[in-house]
């Protein structure tokens, strides 16, 4: 991570620790996510957890996160969600008259979201490409998702597509993308669009907003939450127990 850009170590993570109010612009960067679900997977999947720590700003998405580092760090910081880095983006480039694009997702989809920013947002220039459902692109179907994104050649470009693959994607490709900020906020997209809502913001300031997407989608949540929690918690504790250890000797 920049060392200009505010942040605090958790174990292999530099966590950006500022505000979004915080963030300047005029240099290409590279903007993940992080959360108890992302970290646990990271363990098992090397390249995914090398496209995390290269993030030029890795935001902490999630309450086990910034729980993490208060307990090991003593830190208090900030819980900054995907949908929180989108509002603030789309706000910045509707001041300025920007442009975004918006990859992954089904067509539908991406169809609402632009409906939805022509209206909220009607400064910006909006482009959308959906590719193929698959785990892996072929060398064909990257060119030509690049070539849709710099042809456009927006100030932000959006990726949602479920980590892991994203940020894995998006770190691959980065070097190759005509934008300036390039953001990895998977379930953002269906957020955005009302296709799947959000918790309201009464639960996410009772810090319960897992909960209720818990007991929204059980099918889908319940591995992240019920099985990668405590997993993530053993790691915590395990790293708790050696910094502890390492003062004693």
């Amino acid at each position: 991570m920049n060392k200009t850009i505010p942040s605090v170590s958790l174990m292999d993570y530099s966590i950006f620790s500022a505000d979004l109010s915080e963030l300047s612009f005029g240099k290409k960067r590279l903007i993940s996510t992080l959360n108890q679900y992302s970290f646990c997977i990271a363990e098992e999947d090397p390249e995914f957890k090398k496209a995390l720590i290269e993030s030029d700003m890795l935001l902490p998405d999630g309450m086990a996160i910034v729980a993490a580092i208060r307990i090991l760090k003593g830190q208090r910081i900030k819980k900054i969600a995907g949908a929180d880095l989108h509002h603030f983006l789309l706000n910045y480039l509707n001041h300025k008259g920007g442009k975004c694009f918006y990859l992954g997702s089904s067509q539908n989809t991406l169809t609402k979201i632009t409906s939805r920013i022509s209206s909220e947002f009607p400064n910006i220039k909006v482009e959308t490409f959906s590719p193929a459902y698959k785990l892996e692109f072929s060398d064909y179907e990257n060119q030509q998702m690049i070539a849709a994104i710099n042809s456009f050649n927006p100030d932000v470009l959006f990726v949602g597509m479920t980590a892991p693959k994203q940020e894995k994607w998006a770190y691959k490709n980065k070097d190759s993308i005509n934008a300036e900020t390039i953001c990895s906020i998977g379930a953002v997209f269906d957020f955005y669009a009302g296709t799947i809502q959000r918790p309201n913001s009464f639960w996410i300031r009772l810090r319960l907003e897992w909960f209720i997407r818990l007991i929204k989608e059980p099918k889908r949540m319940s591995k992240r939450y019920l099985y990668y929690g405590p997993i993530f918690i053993n790691l915590i504790l395990k790293e708790g127990f050696r910094m502890f250890f390492s003062k004693k000797e």
